[in-house]
């Protein structure tokens, strides 16, 4: 089981590729927040498959409690991370899924595990779900969602696709 923010869920979603997670976890752990950031019913990209994942059972949403840790992290970051690190702490899943710099700071401050999007694309080659990850960093890439060229050259290398 993992918890995951937002960002990374919607990164998956618009390009097609939500569904390695499915593969990859039993169950994806998201706080309400996160939920409402999700914007299911807003009919962006990746929307409708994000509403259908939650449906089918293996996204669902958890709450974060106590609300007085969320309100100790919400002056420093938006309250979509802040509910997942404090899901996070409580649940002590396999890790957390973020790539938020502030939300990944903050989380190993608390000791949490965290991947972000390229890590998870690492994996799912080394388990054999996909046959490269430069391909999917390409449409990650295309649709908006920015990771440093440094960080995408260092994935790529870890890949084994230099």
């Amino acid at each position: 089981m993992i918890v995951a923010d937002a960002g990374p869920l919607i990164a998956l979603a618009r390009i097609g590729q939500l569904e390695l997670l499915r593969r990859l976890y039993d169950e994806v752990l998201v706080p309400s927040a996160v939920l409402d950031e999700l914007a299911l019913s807003s009919g962006r990209p990746g929307a409708a498959v994000l509403g259908d994942s939650i449906k089918s059972g293996w996204i669902l949403e958890q709450r974060a409690a106590p609300k007085t840790a969320v309100a100790e992290l919400t002056p420093f970051l938006g309250r979509g991370e802040a509910e997942a690190i404090v899901l996070a702490a409580q649940a002590r899943p396999q890790f957390l899924l973020i790539d938020d710099a502030k939300g990944r700071k903050a989380a190993r401050r608390q000791d949490i595990s965290i991947v972000g999007v390229a890590g998870v694309l690492l994996v799912a080659k080394a388990r054999g779900e996909i046959d490269a990850v430069k391909p999917i960093l390409d449409d990650l890439w295309d649709t908006g969602y920015r990771l440093s060229e440094r960080l995408m050259s260092e994935i790529r290398s870890l890949a084994k696709e230099q």
